[in-house]
């Protein structure tokens, strides 16, 4: 049974469906600075008061009418309450840099760029939480922005970008492709001027060792063009968060991130063979490749997840593999959530997982079907009355409780088939029933414009973002519907007269656990500083996550945005002994952005 739409889709293998080629140096020249994303895509209302997504570098572009009436039903927002429009943000308007003229002296005799552009100093100056991109919108610029920008284009260059700020007492930011939600950039009060390393410029593969299928690459480059370099040689490495065309390399290992695909793939720690970390005190880097050793703790933990506190990662070598000769999407409905739990609760333990499986529950699925685009075909229309009489009608299953569960298979082509079949006749044990193929792909392709979603609905009041934990099977169900009902008993305790957006999705599997997503939006026309409402409703809900089993992050990481829950976490002797590592290779506290450092911090 067909629920959805199949998308308008580009003729381009998926992998290449925004852009073939990187990004220039200056980014601006294509991505906005105030919100997510291309400034030629995104969705905009249309003189007749409907929703459109333009650009053609996704599968989906023109109307989604349901969107209108969706934001309506379930937020009481829409074109007829408009936010103020956005305030510009002039060159006036960013703070003056801190001047060193010792160390733009040394920048001014290198071979690779360097500038002090207003624009270019803001756009490394945030990433992309709801709070960053709000205020940005509202014309509130950060405080305390970077002074200068460097690019260098090899370990050479960072070595010596490093040598000069501990020479001329510089701090150092790490800038990949700024798409982290855990306010990593934000700057504080740091005296010093605060150079801008972006590493976009080390965007090459080094070398490809097909004997041993791993492959060694510069730090900067992106998921997409990464696989899009791969895919010419007939290899992928597989690894694919949500943001893989924008975010890079350097950073999936800076905060220990985790793709969609990682049932097949694995974890960023699980592809990476070895690091290369220039620091104040030196080189990190592993002396040999092989695949398991027991020569005391790995020094790839004390990399793995450091979030740009103890140096620069250079170069990274991962593991590859062939292309899959074929993939197969897949989704199936379950009457309720915690059916569909229970099934991929059953594949992890059967260890039986297609290489992505994700599960929205029933919020999630209507607001999915929001985004539908109409067929214009009086057969399709037909189609639809058809499988919705029989789902509700015949099968039992209730419009404000059914849920839906994507797969994507990826593998030999007898391989895959069979490996659907046997989750398929899984499925039907708890009552499932097969929704297609096309709703399957829709669904999986529809992650990669989330944000772009969050952008439009500031545009009407809406102020959303996700947050993501993980947790024990044990404590999925009760954690999804504890946090939903703690956010929305905050919001009306914060005097938020509509009612908030709430959902949950498990994302990620394991034997012992799952990842998962709580998206929350609230409408705040009348409220007088959402920033400040929705700063508390998150850290209320972090809360709530803590309390019933869940974990800091899963793979989000620290940054400033969670790092009061720091200890928490891990245990004051755990965050100390981060900091004896930090004072080791950074006694200068060069790379200062305060990530993963508590308040109490000696440093």
């Amino acid at each position: 049974i067909l629920l959805l739409n199949r998308l308008t889709m580009a003729s381009e293998e998926r992998v290449a469906f925004t852009r073939d080629s990187p990004l220039p140096r200056q980014k601006l020249e294509e991505l906005r600075f105030d919100g997510w994303g291309y400034k030629d895509c995104g969705f905009f209302l249309n003189e007749n008061e409907v929703f459109e997504f333009k650009g053609t570098r996704y599968p989906l572009t023109g109307a989604v009418p349901g969107l209108r009436d969706f934001m309506r039903e379930f937020i009481e927002a829409g074109p007829e309450h408009p936010a103020p429009p956005k305030v510009p943000i002039t060159a006036e308007s960013v703070p003056a840099s801190v001047p060193n003229p010792e160390f733009e002296n040394f920048l001014s005799q290198q071979k690779f760029h360097y500038s002090s552009c207003p624009f270019e100093r803001v756009f490394r100056s945030h990433g992309h939480c709801v709070q960053e991109i709000g205020a940005m919108r509202l014309g509130k610029v950060p405080d305390r922005v970077v002074d200068i920008v460097a690019w260098p284009t090899n370990e050479e260059d960072v070595v010596a970008i490093i040598d000069a700020a501990v020479k001329y007492n510089v701090c150092l930011l790490p800038f990949g492709g700024g798409t982290n939600v855990s306010l990593a950039l934000r700057l504080g009060n740091e005296p010093r001027m605060v150079c801008s390393v972006d590493t976009s410029q080390m965007n090459k593969i080094v070398w490809i060792d097909e004997d041993n299928l791993v492959a060694r690459f510069q730090c900067g480059i992106t998921g997409l063009d990464l696989e899009n370099e791969l895919r010419k040689r007939r290899y992928c490495v597989g690894h694919e968060p949500d943001s893989f065309e924008f975010s890079t390399l350097g950073g999936w290992v800076a905060t220990r991130a985790s793709g969609m695909k990682k049932n097949t793939y694995g974890n960023i720690e699980d592809l990476v063979v070895n690091v290369t970390v220039i620091t104040p005190s030196g080189k990190i880097q592993k002396n040999y490749q092989a695949p398991r050793v027991s020569v005391g703790p790995d020094i790839h933990h004390f990399i793995l997840g450091s979030e740009g506190t103890l140096g620069i990662i250079t170069e990274v070598t991962l593991k590859i593999r062939p292309l899959p000769q074929y993939r197969k999407y897949g989704a199936l409905l379950f009457k309720t959530f915690e059916d569909g739990v229970s099934f991929m609760r059953e594949t992890a333990r059967q260890r039986c997982p297609p290489v992505s499986i994700r599960l929205v529950d029933n919020e999630q699925f209507r607001f999915g079907l929001s985004l539908k685009q109409p067929s214009g075909a009086a057969f399709a229309s037909l189609k639809d009355f058809f499988n919705k009489w029989y789902l509700l009608k015949w099968k039992g299953f209730e419009a404000d409780q059914m849920t839906l569960c994507t797969l994507l298979f990826e593998g030999d082509r007898e391989d895959v088939l069979q490996h659907e079949k046997r989750l398929r006749q899984m499925s039907e044990q708890y009552g499932a029933i097969y929704a297609g193929e096309d709703s399957g792909e829709r669904g999986y392709l529809l992650t990669f414009l989330i944000a772009y979603l969050r952008d439009i609905g500031l545009d009407f009041h809406v102020w959303a973002e996700s947050m993501e934990t993980s947790c024990p099977w044990n404590r999925v169900v009760d954690l999804c519907r504890n946090v939903k009902e703690r956010i929305k008993l905050e919001c009306r305790i914060k005097g938020i007269r509509y009612t908030p957006f709430v959902s949950c999705r498990v994302t990620q599997i394991y034997d012992v656990g799952a990842c998962i997503y709580i998206y929350f939006g609230f409408n705040g026309r009348g409220v007088s500083d959402p920033l400040k409402i929705y700063d508390e409703i998150e850290a209320a809900a972090r809360e709530e996550i803590l309390d019933n089993g869940g974990t800091l992050s899963h793979h989000h990481g620290v940054g400033k945005l969670r790092e009061q829950w720091l200890e928490k976490s891990q245990g004051q002797l755990g965050v100390s002994m981060f900091h004896a590592v930090k004072k080791q290779v950074d006694p200068t506290n060069v790379f200062g952005v305060g990530n993963l450092l508590t308040n109490k911090s000696k440093l």
